[in-house]
Formats: C-alpha cells, structure tokens, sequence
C-alpha cells in the first residue's frame, strides 16, 4: 500500500509539479482513502520526502552502474550529463530537493555524492587534479545543482544545449589539470595525486599519515607565494 501511493504521487508530481501532490489528489490517484495517507506518512510533507526519496533512490541506484572505464575525465562528464538530463526531467522534485533541508536528510543524495567523491578520487589518482578533492567535490557538485536550476528558473536558455556543457568546461577547467602529475610541473597537481597515496605509505603509524595528510591538505588551500618583485 505505501509504495502504491508513493508512485501515484511520485508520476503527480513528474507530471505536474509539486502543488499537484495534495492529500486528496494522491489519494484518488492511489485509489485509497485519505486516512490511509495520514497513517502511513503523518502528514503531507511526510509523503513528499518519502516521495523525494522513492525518484532520487531510483536514479541513484542507476548512477552508481554507469562507469567509464580507463578515462576518469570521461566519468566525470559522463555523471555530469546524467545528473543534468535528470534534474530537467524531474522539475518539481529538482526544485524541492535543493530548496531546502531535505538535502542534508537524504541518504540517496548522500549516496550521489559518495559516487562524485569516487569520480574525484579517480582523477586525483590518475593525477589530473589540481586542487585539493574536498574542494574539487564541492565545485563540481555546487556547479551541477546551479546549472539545473538556471535552466529550470529561466535564467539559462533551456534551447542552449552548450550552456549545461559549457559549465561542465569551466569548473572542470577549474579544478583540472590539462595533463598527467608525471609531465606537469604543478606542485599542486602532484601534491593532490601524492595524497591519494598516503594510505599506502608503508613504515608509518595511522597518526603519522593523518598528520602528513592534514599538512598536504593544509598546504594545497594555502596561496602560493608571491614571485613578483616588491
């Protein structure tokens, strides 16, 4: 009974947005009684974070099989792309998610986000990492939710299809390096890839690795020093 309702509201609110998500219209759709509604999910906004949860846990759930192997910039574009086609596909849902608390409260965009920290960790390893994965995550993650809500609140054109790929390009060449740790001069760039590989530091205590890793931390959001003359 309750994932019967959760679907009639989840296809009501696809198809017609979050205001279409009543208690008597889910309840028609269902073909169940209101009091049915209020005893399974409390109230309204019960059934919409359970609703929330239901679309998001699926999409997730398909997020984490799509992988691109032997090309972790590929991954991350490829992510990208699935992450922009469902938030323009789910408008109402979209909107209500990062418009509100329901984001620190969902284990399916939790579980989203563990998939992008992976997908940072990979270009980290591969060396393709200029910053350090803390902030890259955040980046990539804040630059993806504002390019669905610009296209979904009119402030992006949504018959540009370069714009959702154009922000791709900027924070990637942001947060990117143009080539592999091995043939890039960047401190940074090493020290990210150096990071991923504390875990594996033979000879030292887990005390000494959380220090090294926190002084590698410290050192890549740090400025780098002034070279001009003063």
């Amino acid at each position: 009974m309750r994932d019967k309702i959760v679907e009639a509201a989840a296809k009501l609110l696809r198809e017609q947005g979050i205001r279409a998500v009543t208690t008597r219209a889910v309840a028609e759709a269902a073909d169940v009684q209101a009091p049915t509604i209020y005893r399974l999910f409390g109230d309204k906004e019960g059934l919409v974070d359970a609703v929330a949860e239901h679309v998001l846990s699926a999409y997730v759930a398909a997020k984490l099989q799509t992988h691109v192997d032997g090309d972790p910039v590929a991954d991350l574009r490829a992510g990208w792309h699935s992450h922009i086609e469902f938030g323009l596909a789910n408008p109402g849902l979209f909107t209500l998610i990062y418009s509100s608390e329901r984001v620190a409260q969902s284990p399916a965009i939790a579980a989203g986000i563990e998939k992008l920290r992976d997908r940072i960790r990979a270009l980290a390893t591969a060396g393709l990492l200029r910053v350090d994965e803390d902030r890259a995550l955040a980046m990539v993650h804040a630059a993806g939710v504002g390019a669905v809500l610009a296209v979904l609140d009119g402030a992006a054109d949504r018959s540009d299809p370069g714009f959702t790929d154009a922000m791709f390009d900027a924070v990637a060449g942001s947060v990117l390096s143009t080539k592999p740790a091995a043939d890039d001069d960047s401190l940074r760039t090493v020290a990210v890839t150096f990071g991923t590989r504390i875990p594996e530091l033979p000879g030292l205590t887990d005390a000494e690795r959380m220090l090294m890793s926190e002084w590698l931390t410290r050192s890549l959001k740090a400025e780098p020093p002034s070279t001009g003359a003063s």
